[in-house]
């Protein structure tokens, strides 16, 4: 990428004349002060490549030899450059960094295939399908060397390993308080300035906003959230930071900044990419699509209707409905169970307890004549940044074309975008994966090892 381009900006002023470089630096400061350990999340990532070398001239200026512990969860399928770069960090010999490197079977969420919601990368069993081998540099946790006590990984929901392996690490080092530092931007979603500014999320370390209590002594801290995309850059360009040159490729392949994404290729977010390898690394590309049934596929069709990217049509002589059940059937029939769970919470929340939507919405559902009762504004406590009012529908729609909002609407046809896209989680209803959610895959990987 041009990194030059972005010279010409400074970083962005927050209060008092301060920029978010201050901040961050203040932030990171203030972990070493309270903190006995800390942890950097290492993703192979632009933003997490700052952080880390923000937290490295921390160090370095103030002569701390304490080490940090240097965490990164490698997914196997990636690109060289990704690669490349997360050897060059982990592998560079320093006392100012611990490395861990891990090289696991945990679950990864997959969106490239109806067959199933995860992927294991490094699976011991599949060692003739990997993308490529294991890294051997020190620090590198595979199935071959896991340590004494080391959480359960095999099957486990990545999020969820890593929540287990910090607190892990915290036990084992016997430190009193650890700090996880984590390089999200408020800027970058909608979830993680949630992650930052959301009133119901985790308590906070002594009310700092920009933390999060993940249990007993361990806190989770976001020193860059207040970042834009420009002080990050320019933060590389400015002090000379190495980066991961996959940025520079999907600036040639004409890639917009704000839409690089470096992580595991196969999740719902990275699916309208997954093209560009075949672009940019033929080779790793050929990999990948023995690696996971249904990659070739969403690549081809990963920004086009057939995978409900674009405007889906509805099929001669079919309702939403009837061509939900012919979409059910193609799948199979644990992943049928699975979405119908979904599909049934959402149809009796709507025609029997009903749901909040915008004014502006429901004075259009009542004008088109909508079979719905419209019960006035929502209780119970819930604000809204603009009027709302509570709609409980006579039946489930199965569209609703003229009516603005449709992203926060029910209907048939989110059901069979969402079938169409493997959004095994339905996180396009507005669904998250719940604790049975978890707790049901959990129990059909131990099956699976069992049996296997």
């Amino acid at each position: 990428m041009e990194l030059e381009r972005y010279l010409a900006g400074l970083p962005h002023a927050i209060r008092g004349g301060r920029t978010v470089l201050d901040a961050a630096r203040e932030r990171i400061a203030r972990v070493f002060e309270d903190f006995d350990q800390v942890i950097v999340a290492f993703s192979g990532g632009k933003d997490s490549g700052a952080m880390l070398q923000l937290v490295l001239d921390h160090l370095r200026t103030h002569g701390i030899r304490r080490p940090v512990q240097v965490f990164h969860l490698d997914y196997e399928g990636q690109y060289s450059a990704t690669t490349d770069y997360v050897d060059s960090i982990m592998s560079t010999p320093s006392e100012l960094m611990v490395p861990w490197r891990i090289c696991l079977p945990v679950a990864a969420g997959c969106a490239a295939t109806m067959y199933a919601d995860h992927w294991r990368p490094w699976a011991p069993e599949q060692r003739d399908l990997w993308v490529r081998e294991l890294p051997d540099h020190p620090g590198v946790v595979h199935t071959g060397n896991v340590p004494p006590g080391f959480p359960e990984y095999d099957g486990v929901w990545d999020y969820r390993f890593q929540d287990h392996f910090e607190r892990w690490l915290h036990t084992v080092s016997g430190a009193a308080r650890t700090a996880v530092l984590i390089g999200i931007r408020e800027e970058e979603s909608l979830h993680r300035y949630s992650a930052i500014n959301s009133a119901g999320r985790r308590s906070t370390y002594q009310g700092l906003r920009w933390t999060s209590v993940l249990g007993p002594g361990v806190v989770k801290a976001y020193p860059i959230h207040d970042w834009r995309l420009a002080d990050v850059w320019h933060a590389h360009a400015r002090y000379g930071w190495s980066y991961n040159r996959l940025y520079d490729l999907m600036h040639l392949a004409g890639v917009p900044p704000r839409q690089m994404r470096v992580a595991s290729p196969f999740i719902g977010q990275a699916i309208r990419q997954l093209q560009l390898y075949r672009a940019i690394e033929p080779e790793v590309w050929g990999k990948l699509v023995g690696r996971v049934n249904g990659v070739n596929f969403a690549a081809s069709y990963g920004q086009s209707a057939a995978m409900g990217a674009r405007r889906v049509t509805l099929p001669a002589g079919h309702t939403w409905a009837s061509y939900l059940r012919l979409l059910l059937r193609t799948v199979p029939a644990s992943v049928r169970r699975r979405y119908l769970e979904k599909f049934s919470t959402s149809v009796r929340y709507w025609t029997e307890r009903g749901g909040a939507l915008p004014v502006t919405t429901v004075d259009v559902l009542r004008a088109t004549g909508v079979h719905a009762d419209y019960l006035g504004s929502p209780t119970g406590g819930r604000t809204y940044t603009r009027p709302h009012e509570v709609v409980r529908f006579h039946e489930y729609p199965d569209d609703l074309p003229d009516v603005p909002g449709f992203s926060a609407l029910p209907s048939y046809k989110r059901m069979c975008i969402t079938v169409l896209r493997n959004d095994h989680t339905c996180r396009y209803m507005g669904f998250s994966p719940s604790k049975q959610d978890r707790e049901r895959r959990e129990a059909a990987m131990l099956r699976y090892q069992e049996a296997s």
